[in-house]
């Protein structure tokens, strides 16, 4: 039995429509979480292993990612779109996780002091920025190697690769230098 991803969408689709509207919707939702009240949970349930399935979805994304790069270096088309459909799913989870820790909990501040407060900030702030824009590359990477567009999304994977890596890598890390103060 052979597992096998033909996914494909039609050259004139238009998908740019569908980049912009989710790039849009997914990044106002995150932004939302800053302004709206917390819900609250009156369940069993211990929100605070979400940071870590969080991180975990990260160190995935990150795994599939080196995978998926090692794959098309070698010309393995079809591997790599599994490893990148893989590294969407993961991210996927990842934001599901991250959207109902964020509507749940306070923000966790960090404690550190001496020189680890600024590279956490540091890690922190581009990690930040770097997410709301991995969103429109990956989806419209994503979109150009389903429509065949190979040219295009060659040209656009030399980035979107390296700050898909960046994001996912820090996102560890990130939680990693914040873990201590949940």
């Amino acid at each position: 039995m052979r597992w096998g991803i033909t996914l494909k969408i039609n050259n004139d689709f238009n998908y740019v429509p569908w980049v912009i509207g989710l790039s849009i919707a997914i990044n106002a939702i995150v932004v939302a979480l800053l302004f709206v009240p917390k819900i609250d949970s009156t369940s069993d349930f211990d929100i605070t292993i979400l940071p870590l399935l969080n991180a975990v979805f990260n160190s995935f994304t990150f795994v599939f990612l080196l995978a998926a790069l090692f794959m098309i270096l070698r010309k393995n088309v079809t591997w790599h779109k599994r490893f990148i459909f893989t590294a969407f799913t993961t991210t996927a989870l990842f934001l599901v996780s991250y959207l109902t820790y964020h509507s749940m909990a306070p923000s966790t501040s960090y404690g550190g002091e001496g020189i680890l407060a600024p590279i956490y900030y540091f890690i922190l702030i581009t990690h930040i920025i770097l997410a709301a824009v991995i969103v429109p590359l990956a989806l419209l990477t994503l979109f150009r190697g389903l429509a065949m567009k190979v040219d295009k999304h060659r040209k656009i994977a030399r980035w979107t690769m390296p700050l898909w890596l960046y994001v996912s890598l820090t996102g560890v890390i990130v939680y990693l230098m914040i873990s201590p103060y949940y």
